[in-house]
């Protein structure tokens, strides 16, 4: 099967991540091999290039993609939340620069059966990884109705999520909910018409929120990144592309927390934590181009972070 997958600020965070041709550069979100195949063709025959997707097609897609780069190529099957693992696994110890590029991929949302996507119809399923126990349907059919409040309201930002849900609720009770159509049609009742008629699509942020549950997409991500900066040589980079407030809040924060150094309280009068920046950010979060936003609207929400380990 092809993995079509369209990246998202290419040419932007290719040329603030490699800045060695013989380093170790890591793509935590293989997807397509988009970036990855740009990052291979900066580095020399010293070079090596580590690609991580818990998704076995997107594996199977880079190595294809990737097998005339001319550096080394190692390419994993795992989760992003093991990195550290990962990097021992290989024995590699430290890295010139990571790359994460966060949400779902084109092809993930474009291919039906996969069911993460809202626009067509498919089993209720979102899994990145598709061993994994927990699929949508779990999470629509069988969680409670205070779980189920918390997962669309703070993961999907989502104004009608206690309406949803009560509508959720009461449908399941009849029939179990199997497919996304059945899940758009039942949010489509919960939502007021006018409210529907405003704003982007009224599944949307519901589906949002199933998937990040469905993947866990943000509890992994703080410690990642984290463990990515304690992985970093000096002068190596983290870049950081998301896709929605939530996820870009917690890059942001972490960032930020990991170029302050000090976590003592504000009133303090003087430093007892001991702790001194690991990292400076390198300038502001960075958007697509209109050109990029025209050619490929998926891309209207993305940022970029960069920052360099001191």
């Amino acid at each position: 099967m092809n993995f079509h997958h369209v990246s998202v600020l290419m040419e932007e965070s290719i040329n603030k991540l490699v800045t060695n041709q013989s380093g170790i550069y890591v793509d935590c979100t293989l997807g397509g091999s988009g970036h990855a195949s740009q990052i291979v063709k900066r580095l020399n025959h010293s070079g090596r290039f580590i690609g991580i997707d818990q998704d076995p097609e997107a594996i199977a897609a880079g190595q294809q993609r990737l097998a005339s780069a001319l550096c080394r190529v190692d390419i994993v099957q795992n989760n992003f939340r093991n990195l550290a693992q990962i990097l021992n696994d290989l024995n590699v110890d430290q890295i010139d620069g990571i790359l994460f590029d966060l949400g779902v991929s084109s092809h993930q949302l474009d291919i039906p059966e996969r069911g993460f996507s809202y626009m067509q119809e498919a089993p209720l399923d979102m899994r990145m990884n598709p061993n994994a126990p927990l699929s949508a349907y779990d999470v629509v059919n069988f969680y409670s109705e205070e779980e189920l409040t918390r997962v669309i309201h703070d993961y999907g930002e989502e104004r009608w999520a206690k309406r949803i849900v009560k509508f959720i609720v009461s449908e399941r009770i009849q029939a179990k909910i199997e497919t996304t159509s059945q899940l758009v049609d039942v949010i489509k009742k919960a939502i007021p018409a006018a409210a529907r008629r405003e704003g982007p699509h009224p599944a949307k942020r519901t589906f949002q929120a199933i998937r990040i549950e469905v993947n866990d997409e943000l509890g992994i991500l703080q410690q990642t990144f984290i463990t990515a900066v304690d992985r970093l040589k000096p002068g190596g980079r983290i870049c950081i592309i998301t896709f929605h407030s939530l996820e870009d809040r917690i890059a942001k924060q972490t960032l930020q927390t990991l170029a302050r150094g000090c976590v003592c309280p504000p009133k303090m009068p003087i430093c007892v934590c001991g702790k001194s920046p690991q990292i400076k950010t390198l300038g502001k979060a960075l958007a697509p181009s209109q050109d990029e936003v025209d050619e490929n609207p998926r891309s209207r929400s993305a940022k970029l972070r960069v920052a360099e380990k001191l």
